[in-house]
């Protein structure tokens, strides 16, 4: 039983990445940098495709570090083996929640932790997905100076719909009513969001509000031995700043772990 479940999660990395089939992608070169903008008008204006053909870099994809075109998550696989150990752990010593992943994309990292709870069986905790489902929310430099010149909102990329989310986790069979969603941006749905108690909170935010958001309305509900992972904390100095901000304010200090060149993850203890 063990092997097979081994076999099956290892398979849904492979396919969450896209990494099994190692195809050449086509890529647009709009907002890429591929070509300068005088040429990228020209060739439009010709009916041209904005398209280049890029070969396949197993290891950009294995460390997470490509915005893939067509895989449903972009985060590698350490962040989802990591995610995997989190998600086990909590099973085998009885923390009692539900997980949660806070900034979703196209919903990769949310449906490997379905993947996960089916392949143990699991039918009494739900799985939490959070996304303006729009993509990123313009800063407010003002509130949050550390957000200033933060130009992830205008990336069209990062703006994937409900409805192609669900239609993920469709492909894989996984959607089903242990799956909750919860549509908008954090700061209107977080505060008020009907869950009671968490064991894994996943948070992918990217921008020190988003990231703040996710902390301040979420990890109180994170029970004693759950963990909180940060996707962008090695990645993004905003991200970093607010994970900083918050654990100096509430007076944690469980470890940081590192586990790769941009996530960490700790423990809670107390």
């Amino acid at each position: 039983m063990e092997n097979t479940r081994d076999l099956y999660l290892d398979l849904m990395k492979r396919c969450l990445t896209n990494w099994i089939y190692g195809d050449s992608e086509y890529i647009p070169i709009s907002g890429k940098g591929f070509l300068k903008r005088n040429i990228i008008k020209a060739l439009a204006a010709r009916g041209t495709n904005l398209f280049i053909l890029k070969p396949f870099n197993q290891q950009e994809r294995e460390e997470g570090r490509d915005w893939p075109p067509s895989a449903h998550t972009m985060i590698g696989f350490k962040r989802l083996d990591n995610l995997r150990f989190c998600v086990e752990d909590i099973l085998a010593n009885k923390v009692t929640g539900d997980l949660i992943e806070a900034g979703v994309w196209r919903g990769g990292a949310s449906i490997f932790i379905r993947a996960i709870l089916k392949a143990h069986g699991v039918k009494d905790r739900r799985v939490w997905v959070a996304d303006s489902f729009e993509g990123l929310p313009p800063p407010n430099p003002e509130k949050y100076p550390h957000d200033a010149n933060d130009k992830l909102y205008t990336y069209k990329e990062l703006a994937v719909s409900l409805d192609q989310v669900k239609a993920n986790f469709e492909r894989y069979e996984l959607l089903d009513e242990q799956v909750r969603f919860l549509k908008g941006w954090f700061c209107d749905t977080l505060p008020n969001a009907p869950v009671d108690q968490l064991a894994i909170i996943r948070a992918d935010g990217d921008m020190y509000e988003s990231t703040m958001d996710i902390l301040t309305n979420l990890y109180p509900k994170l029970s004693i031995g759950g963990y909180i992972i940060i996707d962008d904390y090695g990645c993004v100095p905003a991200c970093c700043q607010a994970v900083h901000d918050y654990r100096e304010a509430q007076g944690i200090h469980d470890e940081i772990i590192p586990i790769d060149w941009g996530g960490v993850y700790w423990k809670r203890s107390h």
